[in-house]
């Protein structure tokens, strides 16, 4: 996976020598960027001991801390989820009259309630609005940048958190009642329905997906309401199909599911599970369109070329 390092556009780790070691206050209570460049490693005096590694904000809630991680990855991954509450402590009093304002948050609140609270939903959908606003590589690595990124992403921020509500509805209203409509139906056809809509709209759905990829979840919902349609009118078309989609997805289910699991995942495998929801799009509801091209052949031939 991509080191702290290389997610700062820069070359390994080791290149830089470590920053001279730092106070610990200087590294705690941060609600601001007050602690200088980031370094790629950094050393870090914890009462009589020195600590050495990848730096990352970590989320404290009410401020950040700056701590030091083994693990490249891990410190990524968490410096991502500090740099964005970094960012939203100094949009505190905007995001106050924003989170009241969002349009339609009640409404999305009680078709969410399966899955968590309108709290829950809310949060989401203002860090979802703060990533897109403040987060694009390269993060920032010092204050001026830091600064910068602040000042553009702060005009956005409205109209991001109101455009991705807007597209939330869209979701829950598609997903609304797909569950209780597959009652009833073919048992087979049913479960794969329900673990198609499990792995699409849950808890934390909004937060675990790109904002360019959940733009294609109402046209993903929508074709399973039209391959219920189909479904009804003719089973054995809906079974032969299935048939075809398995064949395409089924080394990916058994080998390169689990190494989706967590947020340390390939994007080429997060592309073949998107080009697998495309599949589904094409042969049961073709009248929707798919982005590009798609057929179990074309999947097989790509899942092959990843494997070499």
């Amino acid at each position: 996976g991509a080191g702290a390092g290389a997610a700062r556009g820069k070359p390994g780790a080791a290149a830089t020598p470590a920053a001279a070691p730092a106070k610990a206050g200087e590294h705690t209570g941060l609600t601001s960027w007050t602690f200088g460049e980031l370094p790629e490693l950094l050393e870090i005096n914890r009462g009589k001991l020195t600590l050495i590694g990848f730096p990352a904000l970590v989320d404290k809630l009410t401020h950040c801390d700056l701590e030091v991680f083994d693990d490249p990855t891990v410190a990524a991954r968490t410096h991502r989820i500090g740099l964005r509450r970094l960012f939203a402590l100094q949009f505190k009093e905007q995001l106050k009259f924003v989170e009241k304002n969002i349009p339609g948050l009640q409404q999305m609140g009680m078709q969410f309630m399966a899955f968590g609270s309108q709290e829950e939903l809310r949060d989401q959908i203002i860090q979802k609005a703060i990533e897109i606003a403040c987060l694009q590589d390269p993060l920032p690595v010092d204050a001026s940048s830091f600064n910068q990124r602040k000042d553009a992403g702060k005009s956005r921020l409205g109209l991001l958190v109101n455009e991705i509500a807007r597209l939330v509805s869209q979701v829950l209203t598609e997903f609304h009642g797909l569950p209780k409509k597959l009652q009833g139906l073919q048992a087979q056809a049913a479960a794969d329905m329900q673990g198609q809509l499990q792995g699409l709209v849950h808890k934390r759905f909004l937060a675990d997906n790109e904002y360019a990829q959940l733009a294609h979840f109402p046209r993903y919902l929508k074709a399973i309401n039209v391959r219920i349609e189909k479904l009804r009118a003719d089973p054995a078309r809906d079974a032969k199909l299935m048939g075809e989609w398995s064949a395409a997805a089924t080394p990916f289910l058994r080998h390169g599911k689990d190494r989706l699991s967590g947020k340390n995942t390939d994007p080429k495998l997060v592309e073949f599970r998107w080009m697998l929801e495309e599949l589904r799009v094409s042969l049961y509801a073709q009248e929707l369109r798919t982005p590009m091209p798609v057929s179990a052949k074309r999947l097989q031939k790509v899942w092959e070329s990843m494997q070499r």
